[in-house]
């Protein structure tokens, strides 16, 4: 874990760098020192069908959610947060001065005794730097 979900209006598929943005937001998940490199994941969704505030076309969207495992401290968590939403805006300054753009993030965490995994990335990247 995280895993990060990315939801976006279409109208910024010109304008929006997806793999910028998640190696931004890898790189500041990461550096928390919270998680685990095998247990980042990224996607984005294409929203095609949306109405924003007043309906201009020009109005645009990005929403980024973070689904991460539980026990994390309260405090560690708004700090990840915080830390992760200031990369998904510094990363979409410029877009923002350009246009009507609504940024939002949410963290959130799973739901004990819900949530079924299998990974073997995590022995893979060991492998790869007990190798070099």
């Amino acid at each position: 874990m995280p895993h990060f979900i990315l939801e976006y209006s279409a109208n910024l598929d010109d304008d929006l760098d997806l793999n910028g943005l998640f190696k931004a937001l890898r790189e500041t998940a990461i550096d928390t020192g919270v998680f685990a490199l095998g247990g980042v994941r990224f996607r984005a969704h294409r929203c095609e069908h949306y109405l924003i505030a007043d309906g201009d076309p020009d109005n645009a969207f990005i929403h980024l959610t973070a689904r991460i495992g539980r026990r994390r401290d309260p405090d560690v968590r708004r700090e990840v947060g915080e830390k992760l939403f200031d990369t998904l805006t510094q990363h979409l300054d410029s877009l923002y001065q350009q246009r009507p753009l609504a940024i939002s993030f949410e963290l959130t965490e799973l739901t004990f005794g819900l949530s079924f995994r299998k990974n073997n990335i995590h022995e893979k990247i060991k492998r790869e730097q007990g190798a070099g």
